[in-house]
């Protein structure tokens, strides 16, 4: 991030903006939006406490808003200038008309949601569009770092965790969810032309990336590729448990649920014989199902961290500086006051939900 752009968003100083107090925004529109764009997160994020909920979905909602911006425009770099000044706007308090600014302002300052994660999360939609070359794994989950990692690491905060151990935790989470999602989604991410798997594991074989890009087949060599993604998302799952414990109580079920669901589509890849170039993995609504009520036991009971202090992952490390440098909440956030369910109505909303998207699906298919 470069020192203009702090120094414009003032992402340093600890003391809001006093027009926030006065400040009315749509949190219904960016409800609508991730309703209508982003069924998955809209799904997920009725698990999440009363009290998280809203400022999650203002979250996702700007990033959704960012990535069409940067990935569906005809010029990402002059898009991707477009939304640091948006930025710039949002941390100075002066967002402009935008529903999605104006309840992300909201969100940063009230939760003290450093800048440098949010411009790192824009960097990496920009390297989507920009066609990077991911040379090795390293690559990759830097990568990985910029679009999930970042998400991780900002919820964590929404949800009152802004320990080291619990932003790294939650940045790994996030690298290994977006690993799941390199591994269920090679095929299709190879007909637009984009290439996950890093280079290095093709010259290891003699294979040539560029050669099989052009023409995505799948064989043993892929199946191998697609197996080492999985190994590695793996074991960022198991890291991530560790970081259950340093969530409130009523925030663990959640992303518990999200780990276990999540792990679930790379074992379901397994099963089906590791092709994800001929057809998209998918777990079932009832497997869905059995996995979230699994995860409401860690309400109660969250793993012991390990004998050996984890060290961040070499990707992440500097998500974690950044939120230990710039971290800067308000002393005594108001609540967020929407309708309460319980967890269990929570659980019965969403698979209900699921199996309707399911359905729209197949009669759209």
């Amino acid at each position: 991030m470069s020192n203009l752009s702090r120094d414009q968003a003032g992402a340093s100083s600890p003391t809001p903006n006093p027009v926030l107090s006065a400040m009315s925004y749509d949190l219904e529109a960016c409800t609508e939006l991730m309703r209508g764009g982003s069924k998955s997160f809209f799904a997920a994020s009725r698990l999440l406490p009363v009290r998280v909920r809203p400022p999650a979905i203002a979250l996702y909602a700007f990033c959704r808003l960012a990535d069409d911006a940067i990935d569906d425009g005809d010029d990402p770099a002059l898009a991707m200038v477009d939304l640091k000044s948006r930025l710039a706007a949002i941390y100075a308090g002066r967002p402009g008309a935008e529903d999605a600014d104006r309840a992300l302002t909201v969100v940063v300052h009230r939760y003290g949601i450093p800048i440098g994660l949010l411009e790192a999360l824009l960097d990496g939609f920009l390297w989507d569009s920009q066609g990077r070359r991911y040379e090795t794994l390293a690559d990759v989950e830097a990568y990985g770092a910029r679009v999930a990692g970042t998400v991780g690491a900002m919820m964590s905060l929404i949800m009152g965790a802004s320990s080291e151990t619990a932003i790294a935790r939650a940045s790994e989470l996030g690298v290994a969810m977006q690993l799941t999602n390199i591994a269920r989604d090679i095929g299709d991410d190879a007909r637009m032309g984009r290439l996950y798997i890093p280079r290095a594991w093709f010259r290891e074989i003699g294979m040539d990336a560029d050669a099989w890009l052009a023409n995505p087949v799948f064989d043993a060599r892929i199946a191998g590729f697609t197996q080492r993604l999985l190994l590695r998302a793996d074991a960022l799952y198991r890291r991530g448990e560790f970081g259950l414990s340093e969530l409130p109580w009523d925030c663990r079920p959640a992303i518990q649920a999200a780990r276990l669901v999540y792990a679930e589509i790379g074992k379901q890849l397994d099963r089906e014989g590791l092709n994800s170039v001929n057809h998209r993995t998918v777990v079932s609504t009832p497997r869905k199902l059995a996995l979230i009520a699994r995860a409401t036991a860690v309400a109660l009971k969250a793993p012991t961290a390990p004998d050996v202090p984890l060290s961040p992952v070499p990707a992440i490390h500097y998500l974690v500086d950044i939120v230990s440098r710039e971290h800067h909440p308000l002393a005594s956030p108001k609540p967020w006051t929407v309708p309460s369910r319980s967890f269990d109505q929570r659980v019965e909303w969403m698979v209900d939900l699921i199996g309707r998207l399911e359905q729209r699906e197949r009669i759209s298919r």
